[in-house]
């Protein structure tokens, strides 16, 4: 049989950022799914244009339910990998003792004052955007993927970038539905990875939140991968990120 993994993806992404890292994943063996964020599994030109209106009551509870549901699916529990808010969904369902084991990969601070800078810039514009924020190119370009090509870049924000939901970023700066026992001795083993160039989530965000995990008996991995941006499980380089991803998984859980 086959071992199961769960790929979340993060804001602004739909479960296409994961095509690459679930080709090598399934290399290995592994049966992948990616389930999309409710209501952002439409047609990404419509999503663009005009984003469904049930995209704006989306928060981080409901997303964290969302996720929930499509476990009870599984015959066993996956390894989850979340990127970005999906690494912290990754941690969030550990706590509730979901998954065998959990990556989570450029997660935001969850709440306080580190979750307040990271979510602080898209804060002011809810009003303005009724709901719904949309990235623009240079914000892009100048801190989620500066790593890239400047045709790279093109290419990944016409193929990857679609509207955000502005209420999961005053969910999590105000900690609403988004607070992790740190403490839990009880939750699989996690592995907290870091980039050096993110601008997104700064290393040091991601270094936090490994030493606040470390309140626990739990297994608990930090890496740093230097020279990459919030755009690691993509960028040129993924591979590297994606097979320590696999061994470290391989060492929690047993070979195949």
């Amino acid at each position: 049989m086959s071992r199961q993994a769960l790929f979340i993806h993060g804001t602004w992404l739909t479960p296409l950022i994961w095509s690459r890292f679930r080709r090598r994943f399934e290399a290995c063996g592994y049966s992948c799914s990616a389930p999309a964020w409710p209501s952002l599994d439409t047609d990404l030109a419509r999503q663009r244009s005009q984003p469904p209106r049930a995209v704006t009551r989306l928060g981080v509870a409901a997303l964290l339910a969302h996720y929930e549901e499509h476990l009870r699916t599984f015959a066993h529990p996956p390894l989850l990998i979340g990127h970005d808010l999906g690494g912290l969904l990754v941690q969030l369902l550990l706590d509730r003792g979901l998954g065998s084991a959990g990556i989570a990969i450029a997660p935001p601070a969850q709440g306080g004052l580190e979750g307040l800078r990271d979510s602080g810039p898209w804060l002011l514009r809810r009003t303005l955007c009724r709901g719904v924020l949309h990235m623009s190119p240079q914000h892009f370009v100048r801190n989620m993927a500066q790593t890239l090509t400047p045709e790279r870049q093109a290419a990944a924000y016409a193929r990857h970038i679609v509207p955000a939901p502005a209420r999961v970023f005053f969910d999590n700066a105000l900690g609403i539905g988004s607070r992790v026992d740190f403490s839990n001795a009880n939750r699989p083993p996690l592995l907290l990875i870091a980039a050096g160039a993110d601008r997104t989530v700064r290393a040091s965000t991601v270094a936090a939140a490994y030493r606040r995990h470390r309140g626990s008996t739990a297994v608990t991995t930090f890496k740093h991968f230097r020279g990459y941006s919030h755009w690691l499980i993509a960028e040129p380089g993924w591979e590297t990120i994606a097979d320590y991803c696999i061994e470290w998984a391989q060492d929690q859980l047993g070979r195949f």
